[in-house]
């Protein structure tokens, strides 16, 4: 299993499209085998190269705080599935999802990207 989670400072990046780096991490039970830095800074708000890149790179289920609407949609048609409001670290939230103790909460935005998110 391999999941994705916008990530700043070791922490869940509560803002998706405003990540500038994502961590992949190849799961195996709790057990986390492989650890990737992806930088997306050149993809910052650019759903459909966010979603082909996670699609390329074998991404099962993107982790993450708020995501707006779209953003799931362009993961979605990719065959990723989305889990909202996520905070802490990075490899503890990993392992919380692996376990199956994360529950999705409804954490989207549907406004501009010249706001201050505060999920």
């Amino acid at each position: 299993m391999r999941i994705a989670l916008p990530t700043e400072n070791g922490r869940v990046n509560q803002h998706f499209g405003r990540s500038r780096e994502f961590v992949i991490f190849e799961m195996d039970g709790e057990q986390i085998q492989n650890r990737e830095t992806v930088s997306t800074a050149s993809l910052q708000h650019n759903h459909e190269g966010l979603a082909e890149l996670f699609k390329n790179k074998g991404v099962d289920t993107l982790i993450l705080g708020g995501i707006g609407p779209r953003a799931v949609e362009a993961l979605q048609q990719y065959g990723i599935r989305v889990l909202t409001g996520a905070s802490g670290g990075v490899e503890e939230v990993a392992r919380a999802y692996a376990r199956g103790d994360l529950v999705s909460r409804d954490v989207l935005c549907d406004h501009g990207h010249d706001h201050s998110c505060n999920h």
